[in-house]
């Protein structure tokens, strides 16, 4: 079954004043840099999705907190630039668990060349795969979150 809206997970991690990234020599817009961010798969929760995304992309396991963004792209509204795929792209803040340290995988992501810490002042210097620099660094500095409410962990009232 084909949706019309894909959905992707991300992570936005965070430590002494500098994001985590993964950067891509895009054929067509040469180096850019994103979020440890991928598609969900069928039967997977999007924080699992953010979970093996993370470990597939950065080779690192992450804690998934609270939802600090929801980024929508359609196609019709944007010229198609990024394809003709309506996406919801959820982006968590996470959090670096089991002593694991970010390397780019020995199989990675096709032209994804590297894992790396930006300084947040720096991320206007750099092109991103959609233009989240200036909300990146604004929730560096001011931390809001939306709540995610996931219905298989609501305590329901026995009828």
């Amino acid at each position: 079954m084909q949706f019309h809206i894909r959905v992707r997970a991300a992570a936005i991690i965070i430590e002494n004043n500098k994001i985590l990234l993964t950067v891509y020599n895009d054929p067509i817009r040469g180096i850019v840099y994103d979020l440890p961010a991928g598609g969900t798969e069928p039967k997977e929760s999007i924080t699992d999705a953010v979970k093996r995304e993370a470990k597939e992309e950065a080779c690192i396991d992450v804690e998934v907190g609270p939802l600090a963004f929801v980024y929508e792209y359609t196609p019709h509204l944007n010229l198609e630039k990024f394809g003709k795929i309506h996406t919801l792209v959820m982006m968590f803040e996470c959090k670096i668990i089991n002593h694991t340290t970010p390397k780019l995988p020995e199989n990675p992501d096709s032209n994804q060349i590297e894992v790396k810490w930006l300084p947040i002042s720096e991320l206007q210097n750099v092109e991103m795969y959609a233009n989240m620099s200036p909300y990146l660094q604004d929730y560096s500095i001011n931390r809001r979150n939306i709540d995610l409410i996931e219905e298989h962990k609501l305590n329901h009232p026995i009828r």
